[in-house]
Parts: C-alpha cells; structure tokens; sequence
C-alpha cells in the first residue's frame, strides 16, 4: 500500500456548484469515500490526460475508486474529481 502522508484534503464549500465537492457527488461519491482513498491508496500514478496526480484505492464500502487530485503543497491535497471504476 502506497501512502501519501500527512494528508489534509481541501474541499470546496458544499454549496458551491463549481466546486470539487458538487463535482465529485455528480458521479455519486462522498467526500468520506475521496479521503478513505487518499489516506490509503492502493496506487498513486499521473493521468495520462490530464497530467493531474491520481489515486486509486477501494472505499470502506467496497467500491473501488479513481481520484484526481492536484498537490497543493507537501501536506494538503485537492481533490477534482473522482469516479467508480466498474469491472
């Protein structure tokens, strides 16, 4: 298991609907499960898309989750966005 510690994550205001938190909950994930797979991931890696950081880890309730995150400095992380993968 890879870690990324210490670790605090920055969210958004919930009630922003441009934030990562409005932007995460479109693809029906919580900002618990988003942290239970930054504080423990299985793999960290960059998208070959974005160039963004990633993180992929499986969530207390099962689901494996992808996380993409931006360093924001060497203790705190931003999650942008994060999505089940299926299979």
């Amino acid at each position: 298991m890879i870690s990324i510690p210490p670790l605090r994550v920055h969210w958004d205001l919930d009630d922003d609907p441009n934030g990562n938190v409005w932007h995460i909950a479109e693809h029906g994930i919580t900002k618990d499960e988003v942290e239970e797979v930054l504080m423990e991931p299985e793999c960290v890696d960059v998208s070959r898309s974005s160039g963004r950081r990633i993180a992929i880890g499986e969530a207390a309730g099962g689901r494996v989750l992808l996380v993409v995150f931006e360093d924001i400095d060497e203790c705190t992380v931003y999650p942008v966005t994060a999505y089940e993968i299926e299979g």
